[in-house]
């Protein structure tokens, strides 16, 4: 399967989505929340530092349910840069 390059957008997404993931797990080890979610640590690792941008919706689903953020609350956060150049097109340009 080839995967397409990703875009500036589903970087900052992935970006927006590892810190969020960061925050809610707050002083919570890693590894307790990997196991937990039933990831390995390493994929949590790379989902909150970005390297991972586009992860399967099932981990997220998983991270999310350990951290006790709803889904809504995970894609409010990561979709607010396309509302931001939504609202403005000259922002959206730069």
């Amino acid at each position: 399967m080839v995967r397409l390059p990703l875009s500036p957008a589903d970087v900052e997404r992935g970006r927006l989505l590892g810190a969020l993931l960061r925050r809610a797990r707050g002083g919570r080890p890693m590894l307790e929340v990997a196991l937990d979610a039933g990831v390995s640590p390493e994929t949590l690792r790379k989902i909150e530092s970005g390297r991972v941008a586009t992860p399967a919706f099932p981990t997220i689903a998983a991270i999310a349910g350990v951290l006790g953020l709803s889904l809504d609350e995970v894609w409010a956060e990561v979709s607010r840069p396309e509302r931001d150049a939504a609202a403005s097109p000259a922002r959206a340009l730069r």
